[in-house]
């Protein structure tokens, strides 16, 4: 048996609010709040809302470590 030491590297690099509630399992409306909470990590473009990948695994990875609630 293999152990995936990675488990974010089948994410994309940029990730928007269905994959973000798909990768975290949450609802939609949980990811909304997380994409416009303020120390949530977001990238706006025009009316879209993304997170970079590599942010999110940051953030999940500070979150965890830290006991942070955003």
């Amino acid at each position: 048996m293999t152990i995936n030491q990675n488990p974010y590297q089948n994410l994309p690099d940029v990730l928007n609010a269905r994959q973000l509630a798909a990768t975290l399992g949450i609802s939609r409306a949980g990811a909304y709040n997380l994409l416009n909470s303020k120390h949530f990590p977001t990238l706006r473009i025009g009316g879209r809302v993304l997170v970079p990948k590599k942010q999110l695994v940051e953030w999940i990875e500070q979150t965890v470590a830290g006991g942070q609630r955003s």
